[in-house]
C-alpha cells in the first residue's frame, strides 16, 4: 500500500501554526538535503538560504537538525536585523511539550549559561573601547614604518635586514590578531563598519581576503574541535592524526599517510615553518579567484603593491623577495603555535552536539595573562572567554573570566590554564601521544 503524502507532513495546529518534535528537527540535519534548525524554540527551515548565508554556508550548515539558539546569540550583534531576515525562513515551533533545547543537555547548564551571558551584557562587557583598537592600529603602523626606516638609513646590511624582517614579522602578527577583531565585530556596533575596516587590515595591512578567514572561522567557532565541521582539523589525517578518538580510529582502519608516531618531530619541520609561506600564501590566491572575490583581490594587490615600493627601492627585487620570505617565515611560526597552543592538546572527536559551553570548553584553554602574553597572542591566551563571547572586545576578557571560571567549577567542567611556554610544550606532547595511540592501534587491533 502506497503512503500518504499527508500523513507525513507536520500537524497544524490553532491558526495554521505547525509544531514539530526535536525527532523530527534532527532529522533534518542535511543528511536527505533538507535543513532546519531552531533558534528560541522557532523551527528555521534553512534548505535554500544556506547558499545566501553571509557568514557561509558550512558554518550555518553545522547546526541543521540542532538547537542554535547559543551560536545564534555568540555570532550576531543586532539580532533584530537578522531576524527580520529570518522570518521568510520561519515554518512553526517547537510544540509545547517539548524542551527549549535537546533533551541531551544540561538544562541548569544552559540556563545558567544564558544568565551568565545577560549579565555581562548588562555589566557591559560587550562594550568596546575605540580608543584601546586606535592605539592597537597605530602600534602595527608605527613598527611598519620603523621596518623600512631601518633599512632606509643603515643600509642592506645583516642586522638591520634581520631587524627590519623581525618588525616587520611583528607587523604582520599583529595585525591578524586586530583583523580578528574587525572579523569578530567587536570593534564597531554595526556589521558594515566592521566589515569596512576589516578589508583594510587583513587585505591592505596583511595581503589576504575577509571572505576566505570568514568562511574558515566561523565554522572553526561554531564546531571547535569536531572532526569534518572545524576546518582547522583538515590535517587530519593526511598529515596528522589528531586527538585520541580519531587516532585509536585511525589505527584500527588500518590507515598511515604519514609516520604518525613521529609527527611530534616533523611537526616542527612541516608545522610551523612552512603553514603560511607553502600553504596560505598560495590558496588565498586560489580562493579569491575561484569564488570571484574581486574586492578581496583588489585589497590583497594593494597590500603587494605597497610593499614592492616601499622596499624594492631600498634593497632591489631580489632583497625585496629574501625579505618578504623571510618575513612569512618568522609569522608563520609565531602564527602557528599561538593559534594552535589552545585547541590541538584539547579534546577532538566528532560533533557530539553539546551545549555550547561544554563544547567550547572542552575545545579550548587560556594561558596565563601577563602583559606580554596578552600582546604575544593578541590576547587570544584567554581562548575560553573568546570563544563563548566571540564578539566582546577582548580588553574585557580578564574581565568575564572569574565569572566563567566559577561556572565550571560549579558544574564540574575542567577550566584550563597554563603558562605560555607550557602551552607550546603540550602541542608536542599531544602530537606524541596520539601518534602512540595511533600507532598500537594499528599494531594491535
Amino acid at each position: 500500500m502506497a503512503p500518504d503524502p499527508k500523513a507525513a507532513e507536520p500537524p497544524v495546529v490553532g491558526s495554521g501554526q505547525r509544531y514539530f518534535t526535536w525527532d523530527e528537527v534532527a532529522q533534518r540535519s542535511g543528511r536527505e538535503k533538507e535543513r532546519w534548525l531552531v533558534i528560541d524554540r522557532k523551527v528555521y527551515n534553512i534548505s535554500e538560504f544556506v547558499r545566501r548565508h553571509p557568514g557561509g554556508s558550512r558554518v550555518i550548515s553545522h547546526y541543521a537538525g540542532q538547537d542554535a539558539t547559543d551560536p545564534f546569540t555568540a555570532f550576531h550583534i543586532d539580532k533584530a536585523l537578522v531576524r527580520k531576515y529570518m522570518n521568510s525562513l520561519l515554518i512553526g515551533e517547537l510544540s509545547p511539550e517539548q524542551p527549549s533545547f535537546e533533551p541531551t543537555k544540561n538544562k541548569e547548564l544552559v540556563d545558567e549559561f544564558r544568565e551568565l551571558r545577560a549579565s555581562v551584557e548588562q555589566m557591559g562587557l560587550m562594550k568596546p573601547n575605540l580608543g584601546f583598537f586606535l592605539l592597537y592600529l597605530l602600534h602595527i603602523l608605527l613598527m611598519d614604518v620603523m621596518a623600512w626606516l631601518v633599512l632606509w638609513s643603515f643600509g642592506m646590511s645583516l642586522v638591520p635586514f634581520l631587524l627590519s624582517a623581525v618588525l616587520l614579522s611583528a607587523v604582520q602578527a599583529q595585525a591578524g590578531w586586530l583583523q580578528h577583531d574587525f572579523g569578530h565585530l567587536s570593534v564597531f556596533s554595526t556589521s558594515k563598519w566592521n566589515h569596512l575596516i576589516h578589508h583594510f587590515v587583513i587585505g591592505h595591512l596583511k595581503g589576504a581576503p575577509a571572505s576566505w578567514w570568514n568562511h574558515m572561522h566561523f565554522q572553526h567557532h561554531a564546531k571547535p574541535n569536531c572532526f569534518r565541521k572545524d576546518p582547522d582539523l583538515n590535517m587530519h589525517p593526511f598529515f596528522f592524526t589528531l586527538g585520541k578518538i580519531l587516532s585509536v580510529e585511525l589505527g584500527k582502519q588500518k590507515k598511515k599517510y604519514m609516520p604518525y608516531n613521529h609527527q611530534h618531530k616533523y611537526f616542527c619541520l612541516i608545522g610551523p615553518p612552512a603553514l603560511v609561506i607553502f600553504y596560505f600564501q598560495w590558496y588565498i590566491f586560489y580562493f579569491a579567484v575561484q569564488r570571484k572575490k574581486w574586492v578581496d583581490l583588489v585589497w590583497m594587490l594593494s597590500f603587494y603593491a605597497r610593499m614592492a615600493l616601499a622596499y624594492v627601492p631600498l634593497v632591489g627585487l631580489k632583497g625585496f623577495l629574501g625579505l618578504f620570505l623571510l618575513v612569512r617565515f618568522l609569522e608563520s611560526h609565531w602564527f602557528v603555535w599561538v593559534t594552535q597552543m589552545n585547541h590541538i592538546p584539547m579534546h577532538i572527536e566528532y560533533d557530539q552536539n553539546k551545549d555550547w559551553l561544554s563544547t567550547q570548553l572542552q575545545a579550548t584553554c587560556n594561558v596565563h595573562k601577563s602583559f606580554f602574553n596578552d600582546w604575544f597572542s593578541g590576547h587570544l591566551n584567554f581562548q575560553i572567554e573568546h570563544h563563548l563571547f566571540p564578539t566582546m572586545p577582548r580588553h574585557n576578557y580578564h574581565k568575564v573570566a572569574p565569572l566563567v571560571r566559577s561556572l565550571c567549577t560549579k558544574h564540574g567542567i575542567k577550566y584550563q590554564s597554563k603558562p605560555l611556554l607550557s602551552a607550546f610544550a603540550d602541542i608536542v606532547y599531544s602530537l606524541k601521544e596520539s601518534g602512540q595511540l595511533w600507532l598500537d592501534a594499528y599494531l594491535h587491533q
